[in-house]
């Protein structure tokens, strides 16, 4: 009896297999397939890099390479964006394809927008620019040497920013903390027993 029973259901399961395979073929699965490529400019000869290549419904994608390269995993039917900064919107439909992968070439057009024109001053032609500035009535006479004043270029030397030398030095002094740190943390002296040795050593050597 238990014989007939393990029969049974061998048989059940190898029929719900059998049946779930003709499910996923009759609701029409999709195959996936390897979907690489290279994105181009208006040139057709040169790649460009950091291109978005994704599915929206999926919400999966990636970029291309330095070269304009990319692959990735896509089902039939999926429907693709191809994106970039300065460059208009590319779409592209997988087709139902036999094979497993696909090989496919994008060309991006350059996205062009003119701006509006913008008066930086209010003045509409040169010359009446130029009128403005020579009816322009500054007292340079009643200027004084105030400013060279010794303690006032003191008081600037201390709190101006640094030069390019000292912006130099504190870089390197950083370098090369940096490079003594990389391997570990720096260690405490007051943690060292030899120091402390020195210490009390010093200490007693004092009071003599």
């Amino acid at each position: 009896m238990n014989k007939i029973n393990a029969i049974l259901t061998l048989l059940l399961v190898i029929i719900l297999v059998i049946g779930m395979q003709y499910t996923a073929k009759g609701q029409g699965a999709k195959n996936v397939i390897q979907l690489s490529g290279i994105i181009l400019g208006e040139d057709s000869i040169s790649g460009i890099p950091g291109v978005h290549v994704y599915v929206p419904k999926a919400g999966r994608g990636t970029t291309s390479n330095r070269v304009g390269y990319f692959s990735m995993p896509v089902l039939v039917g999926d429907e693709l964006v191809v994106s970039a900064i300065g460059y208009e919107k590319q779409f592209f439909r997988v087709p139902d394809f036999d094979q497993d992968n696909m090989t496919i070439v994008i060309e991006l057009v350059s996205d062009t927008t003119f701006l509006e024109t913008v008066e930086i001053m209010p003045f509409p032609t040169e010359e009446i620019f130029k009128e403005a500035i020579l009816a322009l009535n500054i007292p340079l006479e009643e200027h004084s040497y105030d400013n060279l004043n010794e303690d006032l270029l003191a008081l600037m030397l201390q709190t101006v920013p640094m030069d390019g030398a000292a912006n130099h030095r504190y870089y390197m002094d950083n370098w090369v903390r940096y490079q003594q740190d990389r391997f570990g943390p720096r260690p405490n002296p007051l943690t060292n027993p030899f120091n402390w040795a020195n210490f009390f050593r010093s200490l007693r050597s004092n009071k003599k």
